[in-house]
């Protein structure tokens, strides 16, 4: 370890993460066309150099003074006596120099105008925010339902890139404040590296076609399996009919949502229930709600492993309740009794307080049995 990674630990500090330098479009391709006049100003310099010292035996460091005055034509004036064949040469470097400064500038407008380096370098900025991400989600194909599925991210503080092949992605997310987005084909492999799929919690796809999705779902978990990912990508995506639903799932999606199911339900729920109308959406999708739900996964090294829902005195501790347990093979116990067994890899259903459960998350998560366990 140097010196300068010391100081910089000590200080606690971190470098930011940065994308891999062969997903940044390169620039340079675009700067061929400033080679001519670059290359035009130094023969331009150089002789001018050379020809006050040859004509009026400038010195060295006056004949370049002289030549960069006269070549940018700013009208300083001369810095020493010259003839009359150095004024004619003067004259000509004037013209020369005025000459290379309007095909400069000419090409300069070009290049501008054409948007290649400015969308360049807008992409590359962009990539580096990304590379930032983590725990973010990767949303495909700008739609309604990308529009109301990002304003629900960003009030629940969920970070998120939005990938679109269409030009007009620019002007969405200026319009519909999307933070972080690329225009790209989201199921190319290139488009997933660099929306820094590596380090998402998983891809929703949204589009109208069918296609699509599957393309991507495929795309996504050969993308799993050729990066040698720990744990597989939570994928949801969008089917209109039952059928598609059903392929969908068998291809891997892990949650297939049918607008017209959920609209049916909805309708369903308000005929049967019409005071129970907003409860849901009011207990599970509001940030400021002091209740929660979440499911809790146990991991493999929990000390709560084998041990009875009782024995491991979450109420009393972190003042939640379990309300549901999903084992390993996916079967799902409600309302589960005290000496239910807490097995591996299980995901426990907690209601209880924000505060509340992320204490549960923490006990569940440790090692060793908590210290809390002596005072119950």
């Amino acid at each position: 370890m140097n010196l300068l990674e010391r100081i910089r630990k000590f200080l606690n500090w971190e470098i930011a993460p940065k994308p891999d330098s062969k997903l940044l479009p390169e620039v340079y391709p675009h700067l061929k066309a400033f080679r001519l006049p670059l290359i035009l100003t130094v023969v331009v310099m150089l002789i001018g150099t050379i020809g006050y010292v040859l004509i009026d035996d400038f010195p060295i460091i006056d004949a370049i003074y002289q030549t960069a005055v006269t070549f940018t034509t700013v009208g300083f004036g001369e810095i020493r006596p010259i003839s009359d064949a150095g004024r004619i040469f003067t004259i000509n470097l004037i013209i020369a120099g005025f000459a290379v400064f309007s095909s400069a500038i000419g090409i300069l407008v070009s290049e501008l105008n054409k948007g290649h380096i400015v969308a360049i370098l807008k992409e590359r900025r962009m990539l580096y925010k990304i590379a930032r991400l983590k725990k973010h989600f990767v949303v495909c194909y700008h739609n309604d339902y990308t529009i109301e599925v990002t304003k629900q991210l960003r009030k629940n503080h969920i970070p998120f890139v939005v990938i679109d092949p269409r030009p007009e992605i620019h002007e969405w997310a200026l319009e519909y404040k999307y933070p972080h987005f690329l225009q790209a084909e989201p199921h190319a492999e290139l488009s997933m590296l660099k929306a820094h799929l590596a380090s998402a919690k998983g891809m929703i796809t949204l589009s109208d076609s069918i296609a699509d999705n599957i393309a991507l779902i495929a795309s996504v978990r050969l993308f799993e399996k050729e990066h040698f990912l720990p744990r597989p990508y939570y994928v949801i995506s969008a089917a209109e009919s039952m059928s598609d639903v059903e392929k969908l799932k068998k291809l891997g999606s892990d949650t297939v949502v049918s607008p017209t199911k959920l609209t049916a339900q909805r309708v369903s729920a308000m005929a049967a229930r019409p005071d129970m109308e907003n409860l849901l959406e009011e207990f599970l999708y509001k940030t400021d709600n002091p209740i929660d739900m979440q499911e809790i996964e146990v991991p493999k090294y929990s000390w709560a492993v084998l041990k009875k829902l009782k024995e491991t005195h979450i109420r009393q501790i972190a003042n939640t309740s379990v309300v549901g347990i999903t084992k390993k093979d996916g079967k799902f116990v409600a309302m589960p009794k005290g000496d239910v067994l807490v097995t591996s890899e299980c995901r426990l259903l907690v209601i209880g307080t924000q505060a509340g459960i992320r204490t549960t998350r923490d006990i569940l998560r440790k090692r060793l049995k908590p210290k809390e366990l002596k005072f119950v």
